[in-house]
């Protein structure tokens, strides 16, 4: 055994000689690596797309680009609402300012299927009273392209023309609008985050030489990670709502490292160590936690590599490529600053130059020992573990009941898909939409359309389509129009369900028409069929992603203790302390509470992949969490071989540290939650709200109160695993573990180190 731990600290010992070898080499390539990255991610918003919610391979898609070919104008994603006032649509100036309108429309490069009300006289381009209609077209090219003609010609329509009052709207307007929206709001949480992160970092470290350090190795991971998204732009669509996630996890987790790895730093200098000494045993010891940390987070969010949608895809892009940059910077930056530094991390101690004008005040001329790192004992978090250990059957079954029922408005979940009204309200598209579903007859966008393949007599056309008019729930059926002939022909029905556009009532009609026999081959689309076909991908795969995060956290949580029922715990801690968050997400954004205070509008359902989104990300921070506290709880169990004692040492040594963690990556998702657009705020309010639950009640209470029921069993594991992770298994304390639970197997007593007072 003595061998084996030999072994990992002499790894150790060579990985800190790697980075503390040249210490002002290493910051010197990471400042070019960082100019670099900073020219190579710049424009990276504008490269990527603002749609991705769809399933690639689903029915839906596949019949929505062969209508697109066949029956562009079947596909408007542009529309152009003209205002006539008082005139009306019908006046004679009016009507042939829009039919030039529509010329101009129908030369502009790239835009085809062209029409309006005054071309087809069709009532549902007319608003119900006669001061409104519509021209539709469609801009062709993919979703970066059809953007940048949409930005080209926008200018030269929207506005006064005459006796009308241009605006535009559609699909593709909104998400244009919502890509700039995002990019602005960015920034926004960026200015907020960023001063307030570091009034934070003053107040916990007290030094502001130390505060800088964490705020560093998260601007080099966004950097980084913005570069990397560049880079992958080129070659996969990236979602722009990915940009948000790398702000919030690369100052978060960048913080949350640095935080761990400089508190541990600051603790071997306060013992005495030498800075060469410390920078090692803090490598050894908070460095191995990191990496453990990151691994765990970085396979919660690879998960989402699973789903079709690239906009699920997008944030395990960025997620993995952040959570990664951030770890390599606490592990190789971070050391390389604190070797230059040495004791001079604890410069410009604030709360020290306090404490000695009080001292000074009282006639003591001395501040007090270990001024400027903190409450760093953590009496108060033993106290606090202690009185939870006494209690441990209560606060089990108080806290529990507590998340579930915090939990319970999740169960009347209702899915949907983003719309513009996750714009503002005053957004100019939002404004387009929500005049056409007020102020037109039928429902914008609520249609379906079924694609018919293949060649068919108008009798048969018509047999159709009196039989899927008579089905349930269908208003009215519009068609066929046809294209082509024999083995290449093609046509189009347009379907009207009653209801809402992408109720209950529509995803029924979608199951009913892709249920009817046919002489053609029939593809339906539309909302509903997109929706549906979304839930059914991520059904599909919904199972897979979560193996995935499931195994290998266990995997990786037993390297890390040893234990088999640690990282059971884990796993069923960690998915309890995100109820909360689930609930408030149906409770405020499906039915609407707090909308007016938060600035959004209640569609009254959850956008699909939102959920699976927030898990793994909100399941990964929490992991993160709790192999912080693990290992400090393994190191000491290793050494003392005391498990109550264990527990109150590891919640005293890291509550603190991880409550401030938890406080500040709240600050930074509570301002991505700033944004106007309602997904993004969303996802920051609700990871927010789950990151506080975990570090404040589930660390605080649920897992000492656990670890007390299970008692010395919470250590246990079979003979071939024990010997596995004895020879594999990596623990705080420095390499593979070791004597001490070998000295325990043996029947050797080992007293408690470092008691702490629990009274």
């Amino acid at each position: 055994m003595a061998e084996v731990k030999n072994s990992g600290t002499a790894r150790g010992g060579g990985w800190t000689r790697f980075v503390t070898a040249r210490p002002r080499l290493s910051l010197l390539v990471a400042l070019v690596i960082t100019a670099l990255a900073v020219v190579a991610g710049s424009g990276v918003g504008d490269r990527m797309g603002s749609g991705g919610w769809e399933d690639p391979d689903a029915e839906s898609t596949y019949a929505t680009q062969v209508l697109e070919r066949e029956f562009p104008a079947s596909q408007p994603n542009v529309l152009l609402l003209l205002d006539a006032g008082a005139a009306g649509v019908d006046d004679p100036a009016v009507a042939a300012e829009a039919r030039r309108t529509a010329e101009r429309l129908d030369a502009e490069p790239g835009v085809s299927g062209v029409g309006s009300y005054w071309a087809t006289g069709s009532p549902a381009l007319r608003s119900k009273d006669g001061r409104q209609a519509v021209i539709a077209a469609r801009i062709e090219g993919e979703e970066k392209e059809a953007g940048e003609i949409l930005q080209r010609i926008a200018p030269a329509y929207r506005g006064t023309h005459g006796p009308v009052e241009v605006s535009l709207g559609g699909p593709l307007a909104v998400r244009h609008e919502m890509q700039t929206v995002i990019q602005e709001d960015l920034l926004r949480a960026e200015l907020i985050a960023l001063p307030v992160t570091l009034v934070l970092l003053v107040m916990v470290f007290g030094s502001a030489v130390a505060a800088l350090l964490p705020l560093g190795i998260g601007i080099v991971a966004i950097l980084g990670t913005n570069a990397v998204l560049r880079g992958l732009t080129e070659f996969t669509d990236v979602s722009v709502f990915a940009q948000n996630l790398t702000t919030a996890l690369g100052l978060g987790l960048a913080i949350d490292y640095a935080l761990f790895v400089v508190r541990r730093f600051r603790e071997e200098l306060a013992a005495g160590a030498d800075t060469r000494t410390a920078v090692g045993t803090t490598l050894r010891t908070a460095g191995r936690t990191v990496l453990f940390s990151a691994l765990t987070v970085a396979v919660s969010l690879a998960a989402m590599l699973v789903f079709p949608q690239y906009f699920l895809r997008s944030f395990a892009y960025a997620g993995i490529a952040v959570v990664l940059l951030a770890a390599a910077a606490a592990l190789i930056l971070l050391p390389a600053a604190l070797m230059l530094l040495g004791d001079r991390v604890n410069a410009l101690d604030l709360r020290r130059l306090f404490a000695r004008r009080r001292a000074a005040r009282a006639g003591d001329g001395a501040g007090p020992a270990g001024a400027g790192r903190g409450d760093e004992d953590g009496a108060g978090w033993a106290r606090t573990a202690a009185l939870v250990m006494r209690r441990a059957p209560v606060f089990v079954v108080a806290t529990t009941a507590g998340l579930v029922l915090l939990g319970l408005p999740f169960l009347g979940v209702k899915f949907g898909t983003a719309d513009d009204r996750q714009l503002p309200s005053t957004s100019e598209s939002r404004v387009v939409q929500d005049q056409l579903r007020d102020g037109f007859p039928g429902t914008p966008g609520g249609g379906l359309t079924v694609l018919a393949e293949g060649g068919a007599t108008p009798a048969q056309y018509a047999d159709y389509r009196e039989r899927i008019a008579d089905l349930p729930g269908v208003e009215r059926v519009d068609g066929p129009v046809t294209s082509g002939s024999g083995a290449r022909a093609h046509a189009s029905f347009t379907v009207v369900p009653e209801g809402e556009a992408v109720g209950e009532g529509a995803q029924r009609v979608v199951g009913e028409l892709r249920a009817q026999e046919a002489p053609f081959d029939t593809s339906v689309t539309g909302a509903a069929a997109v929706l549906t076909d979304s839930k059914d991908a991520i059904a599909d795969r919904l199972p897979w992603a979560a193996a995935i995060i499931v195994v290998i956290t266990l995997l990786l949580v037993f390297l890390l203790t040893g234990s088999v029922l640690i990282p059971l715990q884990a796993v069923v801690l960690n998915a309890l302390s995100l109820t909360a968050m689930f609930g408030a997400v149906v409770w405020v954004f499906q039915e609407g509470h707090l909308s007016g205070l938060l600035g959004f509008t209640a569609t009254g359902d959850i956008e699909t992949t939102l959920p699976v989104l927030m898990f793994c990300v909100a399941f990964g921070l929490s992991m993160d969490y709790g192999v912080f506290l693990l290992s400090r709880i393994k190191e000491e169990y290793d050494a003392t071989g005391d498990h109550e004692h264990s527990v109150r040492f590891g919640l005293r040594r890291t509550g603190g540290l991880i409550t401030a963690a938890a406080v500040i990556l709240a600050v930074v998702m509570v301002a991505i939650g700033t944004s106007r657009v309602t997904n993004t705020k969303m996802l920051g309010l609700g990871v927010a709200l789950a990151v506080l639950m975990d570090a404040m009640v589930v660390r605080s209470l649920l897992v000492p109160s656990v670890m007390k029921l299970t008692g010395r069993l919470t250590w246990w594991a079979p003979g071939p695993l024990r010997r596995f992770h004895d020879r594999f298994g990596i623990s705080e304390g420095g390499g593979p573990a070791a004597a001490p639970v070998a000295a325990r197997e043996e029947g050797a007593e080992e007293a408690p180190r470092d008691r702490e007072p629990v009274g």
